[in-house]
């Protein structure tokens, strides 16, 4: 429940954004998906946030390997190496 209640509050301040910008709601589908673009880079600020006050290196090995794949959809290095081991790799007994 606290989940759903988040989200209308995330849903309410970007409405509030929005309104404030003179960007009609629903935008426009050009608009609509550049919001979501940032909002997923947005969400990835936080994980080396998280790093940097841990005293862990943040560095773009690390940034492209736990960051990108979530931002582009895209599979990353480990999950690539992963499944490229699971092809060659002889069933587990």
């Amino acid at each position: 429940m606290k989940l759903y209640l988040v989200s209308l509050g995330v849903g309410v301040l970007v409405g509030i954004i929005y309104g404030g910008l003179g960007v009609r709601s629903p935008a426009p589908p050009a608009i609509a998906l550049l919001g979501l673009l940032g909002m997923l880079i947005g969400e990835q600020v936080v994980p080396p946030v998280k790093r940097l006050l841990a005293g862990e290196p943040v560095n773009l090995v690390w940034f492209h390997r736990e960051c990108v794949p979530k931002i582009t959809g895209l599979p990353g290095p480990v999950a690539q190496a992963d499944k490229a081991e699971s092809k060659t790799a002889p069933p587990k007994a």
